[in-house]
C-alpha cells in the first residue's frame, strides 16, 4: 500500500485532542473520516505527536496508507474537501517509503506558546493565546529557562499520566520573543527538542510565568527541576496558547 505523509493545521478548540476517543471528537477521527470518503478500508493513521484537548497545530504530521496510488496534490485537495466544516486543513502531502513513520522517523519537534499580556479580554484570539493580566519580566523568565535547557530529568515537569519510558529529555531551545499587541504585549515562547514529555511545555510555561510575575526567582526553577517532584512544579499553563509548530525529518519530506 502506498504511504503518504500529511502536514496538518488545526484549531484544537473543537476537539478532545489528536487521539481518537470513543465518546468525544478528535482530530484523528476527523482526518480518518475524510480519508474514508476516498478509501473506505484505509487503516488508522499515525501522527508525530498526540496533542491534548484545546492544543493547536501549525505543522502536525501524520501518515496514512492507501489502496491506490494518489497524486499527492490531488489527495490533499480531496481530503480538504471532505474535512469541511472542521477547522482542520491539509497543508501539504508527500508520498514516502513504507518504512517511514510520522512519529518514529521524526528527528525534532518545535512548539510555540503564545501569551498575551493585557487587562482587556481577548476577542479575536480567545482560545488561541493565554491572557495574563499582570506584567511579566521577560528577562527573568529567560534566566529561569536557562536552567532547563540541556539534558535533564524532567520528572517535575511531567504529567502523572505521561507514558514515556524515561523522564530524561534534552531541551535544545527555550527562547522568547515579544511583539506589540493591541493595548498590550504578546510574548511568544519557542521550545525545541527531539521529543517531549506529556504536559512538559505547559508545565514549564506555567512555572516560568511565576518567575515573570515575581512570585518565583530563577533559582527556584533550578531547585524545582532538581527536586524531581511533580508537586514542586508551578501551575500548568492552559492549552489555549500551545501550538505544535513544526516536526523535523531527515531528509525533509515536504
Amino acid at each position: 500500500m502506498p504511504r503518504y505523509a500529511l502536514k496538518i493545521e488545526y484549531d484544537g478548540r473543537s476537539f478532545s485532542g489528536w487521539q481518537r476517543q470513543a465518546s468525544a471528537p478528535s482530530i484523528q477521527q476527523a482526518v480518518e473520516r475524510a480519508i474514508s470518503q476516498l478509501e473506505p478500508d484505509c487503516p488508522p493513521i499515525a501522527a508525530a505527536g498526540r496533542t491534548d484537548a484545546g492544543v493547536h497545530a501549525l505543522g502536525q504530521v501524520a501518515h496514512c496508507d492507501t489502496a491506490r496510488d494518489w497524486d499527492p496534490f490531488r489527495l490533499s485537495e480531496a481530503l480538504n474537501h471532505h474535512l469541511k466544516p472542521n477547522p482542520v486543513a491539509i497543508l501539504a502531502c508527500s508520498q514516502v517509503d513504507n518504512e517511514w513513520h510520522a512519529r518514529y522517523s521524526a528527528t525534532g519537534r518545535r512548539y510555540l506558546y503564545r501569551i498575551v499580556i493585557r487587562r482587556a479580554p481577548l476577542v479575536h484570539h480567545a482560545g488561541k493565546a493565554w491572557r495574563v493580566r499582570h506584567p511579566l519580566d521577560v528577562d527573568a523568565m529567560r534566566k529561569g529557562a536557562e536552567h532547563l535547557v540541556g539534558k535533564h530529568d524532567f520528572t517535575t515537569f511531567r504529567s502523572a499520566m505521561c507514558q514515556a519510558k524515561s523522564p530524561v529529555k534534552t531541551l535544545d531551545e527555550i527562547s522568547f520573543e515579544t511583539r506589540p499587541y493591541p493595548r498590550g504585549l504578546e510574548l511568544r515562547a519557542t521550545f525545541r527538542a527531539r521529543s517531549f514529555l506529556h504536559n512538559q511545555v505547559r508545565s514549564i510555561i506555567g512555572t516560568l510565568e511565576r518567575v515573570g510575575a515575581g512570585a518565583w526567582t530563577h533559582d527556584d526553577v533550578k531547585m524545582s527541576l532538581e527536586s524531581r517532584d511533580r508537586a514542586a512544579c508551578g501551575p500548568v499553563a492552559p492549552p489555549d496558547g500551545l501550538y505544535l509548530e513544526r516536526v523535523r525529518y531527515d531528509p525533509e519530506v515536504f
